[in-house]
């Protein structure tokens, strides 16, 4: 399915609004969107929200051979699909250009600048080394995936604990978590992506830009940088040309907005970390709000119930008390009678459309009952005293004919056979005519 694009009415009006440094949902020209980190009850898998952009991340780790060239060196692998679930037009089972694009740029936002220790990852030099997967799965599509995706990765990467292993001579023993604690991974800074949307040629510029505010931009322009301003990548896209003082600018923006990442993550790491270790609840379902339906939790509002008794009888004390009512029986017809005066009915006068109805019936009932007299005349005026009665109200019906002394029996008969009695009688009266002109 192809994305819908946008009408030129919406197309001037966004630009327009960028122009007057206004944005659709009442940020500033530099605000980020909220940003909300919440982790699954296994190590290693979060969702992160940027606004209404959600991403789902979830590292795997795996003993394998190292490659050839790094015997020594664990290998980290990164992985980014876009689903149907997350926008329509996101096709299944094909990789897009923006799919190929954003899995390049995490790739060296986070393997090529050396954010994780992969030399701690091997086990056996040349023989056994950890191969960590980080798989990014978009949930919804709200604009911005390459900084939802990257902080989605560096969160997971940090809240993630591999088995513990250990080895004697040739064999490589690995534990389960209740036998030793999982070991976290050595990671050495956190690279975050910040994007820049460029208008008019460079003119505006927006920070954190959602759906809409991509399709009319007209360049992007991507920092990958950690707490420390230090820059692991750069990426610009689009065909527009940036000056020196842009860039420097929003790399001075970034580092700002990369310490504030750095610290929301940091804390939200420190807090569900804090949370195991007192053994409270964790997980998806503990981060879901109370104020929405599907929350697990109620809180139940107590009821005294001590003075209940008292009050109902102070109640029916205040009562009036109910009138006697004496059922006299009226005598109708002999070996019959009724309990009441045989008052109207009370439970509500019949609306509009049921008297209408019952006008309708009455009206139906005069109309059938004047048919049948009708066709009791024809049938009485052809046939003759001693012929049977024979009641019929359609040309093709099953009629009943009534015989003295004898069991009623069924036949179908045409109400068009008395006509076609009386015409041969009229023919022969013509052929006369015709004749007697002749003489």
């Amino acid at each position: 399915m192809k994305e819908t694009p946008l009408s030129n009415c919406e197309r001037r009006f966004l630009l327009r609004a960028i122009e007057e440094k206004k944005r659709l949902d009442g940020r500033q020209t530099y605000d980020y969107r909220n940003i909300r980190i919440s982790f699954g009850t296994d190590y290693g898998c979060c969702i992160v929200e940027l606004g209404k952009t959600r991403v789902l991340g979830q590292v795997s780790c795996e003993l394998v051979s190292p490659k050839l060239n790094r015997a020594t060196e664990g290998i980290l692998f990164f992985n980014l699909e876009l689903s149907q679930m997350a926008a329509p037009a996101f096709e299944p089972g094909r990789q897009s250009d923006l799919l190929v694009k954003l899995n390049r740029l995490l790739e060296r936002c986070l393997r090529n600048s050396k954010c994780i220790d992969t030399e701690s990852l091997c086990v056996v030099a040349g023989e056994k080394v950890w191969q960590i997967r980080v798989d990014l799965h978009l949930l919804n599509h709200d604009g911005n995936i390459i900084d939802a995706a990257s902080i989605a990765a560096i969160v997971a990467l940090c809240h993630f604990r591999r088995p513990d292993v250990s080895v004697q001579g040739d064999e490589v023993t690995l534990y389960t978590p209740e036998e030793r604690d999982p070991v976290p991974l050595s990671i050495h800074h956190m690279p975050i992506c910040v994007s820049f949307a460029f208008f008019q040629q460079g003119t505006y510029l927006l920070v954190d830009p959602n759906e809409r505010e991509e399709r009319v931009m007209d360049g992007l322009l991507v920092i990958a940088m950690n707490k420390h301003r230090e820059i692991c990548t750069i990426q610009s896209s689009g065909g527009i040309m940036l000056l020196k003082d842009q860039v420097l600018r929003c790399s001075k923006i970034a580092g700002v907005k990369v310490a504030e990442i750095t610290e929301l993550i940091l804390k939200a790491l420190e807090n569900d970390q804090k949370v195991r270790k007192e053994g409270g609840k964790f997980g998806f379902a503990e981060s879901i709000a109370n104020q929405r339906i599907t929350a697990f939790k109620m809180e139940k509002a107590p009821i005294d119930t001590s003075d209940v008794e008292e009050k109902a009888e102070e109640i029916i004390a205040e009562a009036e008390p109910p009138s006697e009512v004496v059922s006299t029986p009226v005598l109708w017809t002999p070996g019959t009678a009724q309990i009441g005066e045989g008052v109207e009915n009370s439970w509500g006068d019949l609306e509009e459309s049921e008297k209408e109805d019952d006008e309708g019936g009455g009206d139906e009932a005069i109309i059938l009952d004047s048919i049948k007299m009708d066709t009791g005349v024809e049938v009485s005026d052809i046939g003759s005293q001693d012929a049977p009665i024979i009641l019929s109200d359609s040309e093709e019906e099953e009629m009943i004919i009534l015989e003295p002394d004898k069991n009623p029996k069924k036949i179908r008969t045409q109400t068009t056979s008395a006509k076609q009695e009386k015409a041969p009688s009229k023919k022969p009266v013509k052929r006369r005519k015709k004749k007697r002109a002749a003489n």
